[in-house]
């Protein structure tokens, strides 16, 4: 070998070390120009943008989320662009954590793995957005409007005592819809919803429809007296209060007083209950279920003087205005025969100038308070209403369902009772004046499919009225009134 000639091995090792540093700057250069871009394992809201820089990442993403929402509502297709509901991709915040996983690795680490071809754990960065609720809700109404089959009403038939029968609707449920839509408009894929749509029945008609069908009856009877009514609603609270006179409507408050008759036998009944708690001895028990299911008067003159032999039947009327509001309802004298009147009540409901009844000085209420006096005693059997409140302590919610057990019981299937279906329960006090008829009532609550009501009915004529006739429009009133709460479905 030559001395100091080239030495081959230097050279090679020279070559190779250049060639080295070559490819690693190369591939230096392709690492820095892939890290330059979002990692190739990157999802952003459900859409793969791994490679691509931040303009290219947010232009795919609103590629895919302006894509219209696809909406069935029924056989129908509707399409609803996101912008409709003021859909907003925050792709500000997005691309700031897709900045961070591109930069959040260590440089070397990162080209250490680039170099062996190790492929980066997937990295799934969730959808951020919002949306309008209101412009979405705008959005589904207006869908609603033009797709929904809304329910027809129930009508009454004219001549008759019957509803027609209303036809249920369809109905798109915006609530739950938006709720379902917003859910997927914040999806990539499978951009459809399947819109809920619920059946509605048909809804009753309102309470002046009721009472067009009343004044109806009444007017088809012949009858042409006085007819005052009222009806409540015990689900919603909603009343009617009528009052037609020689077949004509007239004001109804105050309400007319009429003869109470037996009926106020529900005001003995509650306020014996409030001075005396059950259960009740044997002979008092008996006396109240005599007094409301056979309508005794001696029983319920009994009762009376329990409360106060002198007083009774004012202690009745304490109850019934002082306690409970009533200020129309009074008891001013025991039953029995020459009982002395012990009171001259002067009430709103007799001292209309327009309407007298010529009702009994002993006794009298109104269709509207008697009403609410079942009302309140309904509602009391159910822990609540205005018994409870004026008589705290005195009057139980027990002591009222049984009293509405013992109006149960008072079957005569007349008045309201035949107007209903049989079977039906009605806990109801009727009372009238005997022969010559002049006044006849009936008050009670009926427990039905389509909702328990209250129903006071009182007529009063002079002349005197005949009792079959009579008994018979009020049943068709009561059947009026029940079908009302339970129209027929088609």
């Amino acid at each position: 070998m030559q001395r100091g000639g080239p030495n081959v091995l230097r050279l090679i090792s020279l070559g190779l070390l250049l060639g080295a540093t070559a490819l690693l700057i190369f591939e230096l250069i392709n690492f820095s120009r892939q890290r330059a871009r979002l990692p190739n394992s990157l999802t952003v809201a459900g859409v793969d943008v791994g490679g691509l820089d931040q303009t290219e990442a947010i232009e795919r993403l609103l590629q895919v989320y302006s894509v219209p929402i696809e909406l069935l509502y029924r056989d129908q297709i509707i399409q609803v662009s996101p912008a409709a509901a003021g859909f907003r991709l925050d792709t500000e915040a997005l691309m700031g954590a897709a900045e961070l996983e591109r930069t959040g690795t260590d440089f070397w680490s990162g080209f250490w793995d680039f170099l062996w071809n190790r492929p980066s754990e997937p990295v799934v960065i969730p959808v951020k957005a919002e949306f309008s609720r209101a412009q979405l809700e705008t959005v589904l109404r207006d869908i609603a409007a033009r797709y929904d089959e809304p329910p027809t009403l129930a009508l009454p038939v004219p001549g008759t005592t019957d509803f027609s029968p209303g036809e249920p609707g369809i109905l798109l449920d915006i609530a739950r819809a938006s709720e379902l839509v917003g859910e997927v408009m914040a999806k990539s894929e499978n951009r459809r919803v399947n819109l809920p749509v619920a059946a509605e029945l048909a809804p009753r008609p309102d309470f002046k429809t009721l009472q067009t069908l009343l004044q109806q009856n009444i007017d088809l009877a012949a009858f042409d007296g006085l007819a005052g009514i009222y009806v409540r609603d015990l689900r919603t609270g909603e009343d009617l209060h009528m009052v037609y006179n020689r077949n004509q409507t007239t004001i109804s408050d105050p309400d007319p007083a009429f003869t109470a008759a037996s009926i106020i036998k529900i005001g003995i009944m509650i306020a014996y209950y409030r001075y005396f708690d059950a259960p009740l001895d044997v002979e008092a028990d008996r006396w109240m279920t005599e007094m409301i299911t056979k309508s005794g008067n001696d029983p319920a003159d009994w009762l009376m003087e329990r409360m106060s032999s002198s007083r009774g039947p004012l202690m009745v009327t304490d109850t019934l205005q002082d306690g409970l509001g009533l200020k129309s309802s009074f008891m001013a004298g025991y039953f029995h025969p020459l009982a002395p009147l012990l009171w001259q009540y002067d009430t709103p409901g007799n001292s209309r100038p327009d309407l007298d009844t010529e009702p009994d000085p002993y006794n009298q209420t109104t269709p509207t308070e008697i009403g609410q006096l079942l009302s309140d005693i309904y509602g009391c059997a159910k822990g609540g209403g205005n018994l409870l409140a004026a008589f705290p302590g005195q009057i139980k919610a027990g002591e009222c369902q049984h009293m509405l057990d013992l109006l149960a019981q008072n079957e005569i299937g007349i008045l309201i009772e035949a107007g209903v279906p049989e079977g039906t329960r009605v806990a109801h006090k009727h009372g009238w004046t005997d022969s010559p008829l002049d006044s006849i009532g009936d008050a009670g609550v009926v427990y039905s499919p389509g909702g328990d009501y209250v129903v006071s009915l009182f007529l009063w004529n002079s002349p005197d009225m005949v009792f079959g006739p009579t008994a018979t429009l009020m049943a068709d009133l009561s059947r009026a009134i029940y079908n009302y709460f339970n129209p027929p479905t088609s």
